[in-house]
């Protein structure tokens, strides 16, 4: 399951493991914001939703090789800090490009890019976890090292948001840029190469690792899926023994979809409701706080309730978070938008969203038996990235030709679906309960 790697480094202390942890947390707090700042930027551009449907489109699409791609490289390479380096190098570089793009169509090639480079360190650096501490610490391990992730993010939208409020949006790149470059250097200066290295199945055999991989980006692909194992996953569905899996499968995709729909657009219509840009920022700062709350307490609420009720708790609390904040975005303006999504949006973006993800995920582990797991994580991860990206793009148009307010019912109709054929789960298989 592992092979030797022909360095003769010996294994740094306890103290010093932990230590390199923090050489990635600059780099969250340069990442954090840029997801919104691009939808931000493209519509200072005088882009339209549509405008921004297309970039986000086309970054979920990168996302997809991008995924396999940077797996192998990682597999074939077999050591870990020359990718996670050229990872944060190549962002910073990015970031500092964006300061001469002042195009809608140069945004969405540059942001293509940061898309794919991006993703490079994500597999390598959760490898190097389970390859630097002792199996009895991985999960205090990833729980140690989500935490730095978690803070990092929401520093970095706390930083969009004070940046917006006193200096022109465009150069928020600068000092993100110059966070990432400094992760480079932490990481070339601090982080050793493990004496042995994992294959990136190891990741799949325990927990804490699968939920960190699949949270900080939420395709894994072990191998490519081909047509054949699309139809070993769904062939189950004419059957009641056998149509748990596919069920599953299937609400997860218009989960995803609801997502990409209402993420979207959400930006754009509190800019177009007249609200700046620094309080856009504050409302995606507030809903990181309940989020990275909501995640402390999911695993003890999981392991109180089953599985399925859990998720299709999260999936309608989500979902009447939508449908209010469609309401409101056409029946308020200005502050009372803002204080209405305020109050609903972290809710549906952080308590709804840690429990059914929390729950969905172990269903989904659960699911893995020893034969056919990179298959399956394979189909999982194709339908993650295509859902996500169909929602993008159809958020753009519907928005744009209907309206906010449709947009964001379409998301709450979605997750309605997705809680109705989480419904239809009840296999043993998918709603034990396990530690988290």
């Amino acid at each position: 399951m592992f092979s030797r790697s022909s360095s003769k480094t010996t294994p740094p202390s306890k103290k010093e493991n932990f230590r390199w942890f923090y050489s990635s947390l600059p780099f969250n707090v340069a990442t954090g914001p840029v997801s919104l700042f691009i939808q931000l930027y493209v519509l200072q551009l005088h882009g339209t939703v549509i405008d921004v449907g297309i970039v986000i489109t086309l970054f979920n699409a990168v996302s997809i090789p991008a995924a396999m791609i940077w797996g192998f490289v990682t597999d074939r390479l077999q050591r870990r800090t020359p990718i996670i380096i050229s990872c944060y190098t190549s962002v910073a570089i990015i970031l500092f490009v964006f300061l001469m793009v002042k195009s809608v169509y140069g945004v969405a090639f540059l942001y293509s890019i940061f898309s794919f480079v991006s993703s490079a360190a994500t597999t390598p650096l959760n490898l190097l976890i389970m390859e630097t501490q002792p199996k009895s610490k991985w999960a205090l391990a990833f729980a140690m090292f989500s935490m730095v992730s978690s803070v990092g993010t929401t520093v970095g939208i706390a930083v969009g948001f004070l940046w917006s409020a006193f200096f022109p949006l465009d150069l928020i790149i600068i000092p993100l840029g110059i966070l990432s470059l400094i992760s480079a250097v932490l990481s070339a200066v601090i982080i050793r190469e493990p004496s042995f290295v994992f294959e990136r199945q190891m990741m799949v055999l325990n927990r804490r690792s699968f939920f960190q991989r699949i949270l900080a980006l939420p395709m894994m692909f072990l191998k490519i899926p081909r047509l054949v194992d699309f139809r070993s996953v769904f062939k189950g569905m004419r059957y009641d023994l056998t149509r748990q899996v596919p069920v599953l499968y299937l609400s997860i995709f218009a989960f995803y979809i609801a997502s990409g729909i209402f993420n979207t657009s959400f930006a754009p219509s509190l800019i177009k409701s007249g609200i700046p840009n620094s309080e856009v920022f504050l409302v995606s700062f507030v809903a990181m706080l309940v989020q990275t709350a909501s995640f402390y307490y999911a695993g003890p609420y999981i392991e109180r309730t089953s599985l399925r009720r859990a998720a299709i708790g999260g999936l309608i609390v989500r979902s009447l978070c939508y449908a209010v904040i469609g309401v409101s975005s056409i029946a308020l303006f200005g502050s009372e938008y803002l204080w209405s999504s305020l109050i609903f949006y972290p809710i549906a973006a952080g308590i709804a969203f840690a429990a059914y993800y929390t729950a969905s995920n172990t269903m989904i582990f659960n699911t893995l038996g020893q034969r056919g797991q990179a298959s399956t994580l394979g189909v999982y991860s194709a339908l993650v990235g295509i859902a996500t990206m169909f929602g993008s793009i159809i958020s753009g148009f519907t928005s744009f030709y209907i309206g906010y307010y449709a947009t964001f019912v379409l998301a709450a109709l979605c997750l309605a679906c997705a809680a109705a054929l989480t419904s239809f789960i009840s296999g043993q298989k998918l709603s034990v309960n396990s530690p988290i």
